[in-house]
């Protein structure tokens, strides 16, 4: 059964921390899975928090260290000695110690990793310590199982067997030469079937994917992704084997990238949550919010420049919020589709032909909206044919520019390394507000004759 915090548990657990019940808690907590106590822990306060991880056995802890928010994670880390968060690194692979390590300051974190017993696993974490975070080399753990193509396969499984005890789950054999680059995987049915005395290079596949240590984090999902692969080897510059990445730290970074493009299209500029300071949250906020008040007092001012038209045709003024909300609209949706497309890898063909597709849709939701407003504009507001038609044609203009801003806009953005992301939201709209409005003025200005 799927495991759901309630209220009841939780004062259940704040009374036996406070009453110091070791042996309450353990018969609650060691039932649950370590995400389900991340979850309880998260809602503690620091002194809470603080007990529970010291009591539970050192893998629980070590697991559910890496399932706690980064702020209640940092705030216990300062509560545990150097020594206590060696011994909790001990537990965890090594990509999983290297990101907790990561979040110290440099005096703790050369603190903690002297006090660290296994000087091999310390050695890996400082390794991967070296690389972006948003890299290959910053996901990759380095607990694999690799084989020499020399060795003939009784040598390969007596070493198989010693690598393993290190390994929490082995999803593939890799095969290097007598210099650690990797030439390929190894079947487990070929292994099994094969004499004991055939040597690796003659039975092993050559065919194998893998990703580069300075990749980015984002091409590596995209990689597994596409082959469906539950983990993947990574090579240095010179091709030799160095470690290999997870499914689940990928869904980790899918996850991070669609909260990141979901923030960017809402026109927040900052990783942030809901429980983050009023501080953070504005500074996150109001950037994208004073683009949108320029953007408005630039409609208005255009708005203005009109004044003397709008004494004689009145009406036109009434249908600037549907020609802003429209073109707001179908600028996000353009863009959307074409972020997520770029995101997806499935963005084909030159740009001329997607913004050539783009106008036409414009042009047929263009025409099939303003053949409305035009009847209702005629019928219900009583305004003439010649100024009904002036606002159809200004709404099919609006349209057609909004599906071409939209298209554009992330695709320009994308070839020069930018976030494509960043186009969607409050940027589309603000662009779309004000080129709209100077559009339809400036079509009724040509139509009327003002």
């Amino acid at each position: 059964m799927t495991f759901k915090l309630s209220d009841e548990l939780l004062e259940q657990i704040e009374q036996l921390v406070a009453d110091r019940n070791n042996s309450g808690l353990l018969q609650i907590l060691n039932e649950l899975h370590y995400a389900d106590i991340a979850e309880i822990i998260n809602e503690l306060n620091l002194d809470e928090a603080t007990y529970l991880i010291k009591l539970l056995d050192s893998e629980k802890t070590s697991e559910t260290l890496t399932e706690l928010d980064e702020d209640v994670r940092e705030r216990i880390l300062k509560n545990l000695s150097a020594q206590e968060i060696a011994d909790e690194l001990l537990e965890l692979d090594t990509d999983d110690a290297a990101d907790i390590i990561a979040e110290l300051s440099e005096e703790r974190k050369k603190e903690v990793i002297s006090h660290i017993e296994d000087k091999e696993h310390a050695k890996d974490i400082v390794e991967l310590l070296r690389y972006d975070e948003n890299s290959a080399g910053g996901l990759m753990a380095k607990e694999l199982v690799k084989v020499n193509e020399n060795w003939n396969v009784l040598t390969c499984v007596k070493e198989m067997r010693l690598q393993a005890e290190h390994v929490t789950r082995v999803h593939s054999i890799y095969v290097v030469d007598d210099n650690e680059r990797l030439k390929g995987r190894l079947s487990l049915k070929d292994l099994l079937t094969t004499s004991t005395q055939t040597h690796i290079r003659d039975i092993y596949i050559p065919k194998v994917d893998y990703v580069s240590v300075t990749d980015k984090a984002e091409d590596v999902a995209r990689v597994m992704s596409k082959y469906d692969l539950e983990a993947i080897p990574v090579v240095d510059e010179s091709g030799r084997l160095v470690g290999r990445i997870t499914i689940d730290d990928i869904v980790d970074v899918i996850r991070e990238e669609a909260e990141k493009d979901y923030q960017l299209a809402a026109g927040i500029t900052r990783d942030v949550e809901a429980d983050d300071s009023v501080w953070k949250l504005t500074r996150a906020r109001l950037p994208w919010l004073l683009i949108g008040m320029f953007g408005g007092l630039g409609a208005a001012s255009i708005i203005t420049g009109f004044q003397d038209a709008l004494e004689t045709y009145p009406i036109l003024l009434s249908f600037v919020p549907l020609m802003q909300a429209t073109a707001g609209n179908v600028g996000v949706q353009s863009s959307a589709i074409v972020v997520q497309g770029l995101a997806n890898n499935s963005i084909k063909g030159e740009i001329l032909g997607r913004l050539a597709k783009e106008f036409s849709l414009g042009l047929i939701n263009g025409l099939a909206i303003a053949a409305i407003v035009l009847l209702i504009s005629h019928f219900a507001f009583g305004t003439s044919y010649l100024v009904s038609s002036t606002i159809g044609l200004g709404l099919i203009t609006v349209i057609v520019n909004a599906a071409v801003i939209g298209t554009f806009i992330p695709i320009f953005l994308d070839k020069r390394g930018i976030d494509p992301a960043v186009a969607t939201g409050p940027f589309i709209t603000t662009s779309n507000d004000v080129l709209g409005i100077l559009i339809y003025f400036t079509i009724a200005k040509v139509i009327l004759g003002f």
